[in-house]
């Protein structure tokens, strides 16, 4: 058992270093590609593939997060006769939190997994070899690319999110429950701030740099054939799940104690 265990965490921790040796790679190819115009046309292929093609099932779930979210609520707060601030816990729980991770996580499942699969394929069939063996550096031209679309548009992506779960909750408080628009959308304005609004826009640049990081890094390195393909993806979609919560945690209280530091709540006593 303690073999085991100690094989297990040497390889984690070579699987570590591999990754961080490609990220620090990737980080620097990246930097430069993104000052050389030939690039660009590839970069912007990508921004096609990964930002419009997502946008979509992210305004969708954005919709859905809202409606649900007001549904959920409204019950707790007509009891405190409290359902005319709906839109103030709504719109502020969309635009701080539930947009940006549920956008991030629907991202890593479908660019994630195509980034994965997509490069995946290339190394079991030896076309990064093959694009190796030809002088070209692989990870400017196929990784680079992918992470700089990745990182740019997911922001936009998530404002998009945060935009349908504001109109579906509208629709489900204003609509269906019959609570007041213009009470709704006041106590909205008096409870979101601009900081939260950049607080949430934010976390998408590290959100799309670890599931565009994490998902080239899989298919860079991913066992021969079918199923180390499919493997490959799964393996991706967990790593990147886990990434955003927990960059979303770490974000969460390095955000708060920055608020704390410069506008401090005002002294009970």
């Amino acid at each position: 058992m303690l073999e085991a265990l100690g094989a297990a965490t040497i390889n984690w921790i070579q699987h570590l270093g591999r990754f961080a040796r490609f990220l620090g790679r990737t980080t620097s190819t990246s930097a430069v590609s993104i000052t050389q115009p030939k690039t660009w046309p590839l970069v912007t292929n990508q921004m096609y593939t990964i930002g419009v093609r997502s946008v979509p099932v992210v305004m969708i779930t954005g919709a859905f997060v809202g409606m649900i979210l007001a549904i959920q609520a409204y019950d707790q707060l007509a009891g405190m006769k409290l359902e005319e601030r709906l839109g103030q816990l709504l719109n502020i729980s969309v635009v701080k939190e539930l947009g940006p991770v549920l956008a991030a996580v629907m991202l890593a499942g479908r660019v994630g997994g195509a980034l994965t699969a997509e490069l995946g394929t290339m190394n079991v069939t030896e076309q990064i070899a093959a694009v190796r063996s030809m002088g070209t550096d692989p990870v400017k031209y196929l990784v680079a690319p992918r992470v700089l679309a990745c990182l740019l548009l997911t922001p936009f992506l998530i404002i998009y999110a945060d935009l349908l779960g504001i109109l579906g909750g509208y629709f489900v408080s204003v609509i269906q429950l019959k609570i007041n628009s213009g009470a709704y959308w006041n106590y909205s304005a008096q409870g979101v701030q601009m900081w939260d609004i950049a607080t949430g826009i934010t976390k998408g640049f590290f959100f799309g740099a670890a599931i565009s990081a994490i998902s080239c890094y899989k298919g860079f390195h991913c066992r021969q054939g079918a199923q180390g393909v499919g493997q490959a993806c799964t393996e991706a979609f967990v790593g990147s799940f886990i990434a955003i919560l927990a960059i979303n945690f770490v974000f969460a209280v390095i955000a708060k104690a920055i608020y704390n530091t410069f506008w401090p709540m005002p002294s009970l006593f």
